[in-house]
């Protein structure tokens, strides 16, 4: 997750990108299924990342939520943070929920978020995506839901 200024994806087919996603100040959100996911931590995570308290206040200290400054997400599908480079040269990926699995609980995860109140862009799962964002701060945190 990082906290930008702004942020937007797009998706590349045939060498041209089309836009799927753009937020103005707010959080990107990037999100990896792993295999003992399901609906209670897309819920859980959700409400976590709504909630945390991530963007300045008056006096300048991290004290608000995106909930709080009605901040937008951007949230894109990204298995490759489950990428294992431990041996070899070439990233393993069998940490990662294959499609069929990940994909519903992606969409599980943007809906909590939608039924939180957040204004929510997303990418567009299993496709080839550039995404461009300016981190602000920068913040980026990693969140896991055990």
């Amino acid at each position: 997750m990082q906290r930008v200024s702004s942020a937007s994806v797009s998706v590349v087919r045939d060498g041209a990108a089309e836009a799927t996603g753009a937020i103005g100040a707010g959080l990107v959100v990037l999100v990896g299924v792993a295999h003992g996911d399901d609906e209670k931590v897309a819920a859980k995570l959700a409400e976590k990342v709504w909630n945390l308290r991530v963007f300045d206040d008056d006096a300048g200290v991290m004290n608000r939520s995106a909930a709080e400054c009605g901040h937008e997400l951007l949230v894109v599908s990204q298995f490759t943070l489950y990428g294992d480079t431990r041996k070899g040269r070439r990233p393993s990926w069998t940490a990662a929920a294959p499609p069929g699995m990940a994909e519903p609980l992606v969409e599980s995860f943007v809906a909590e978020l939608r039924a939180l109140g957040a204004r929510v862009e997303t990418g567009r799962f299993r496709a080839d995506m550039q995404v461009a964002l300016v981190n602000d701060g920068p913040v980026t945190l990693m969140l896991e839901v055990p």
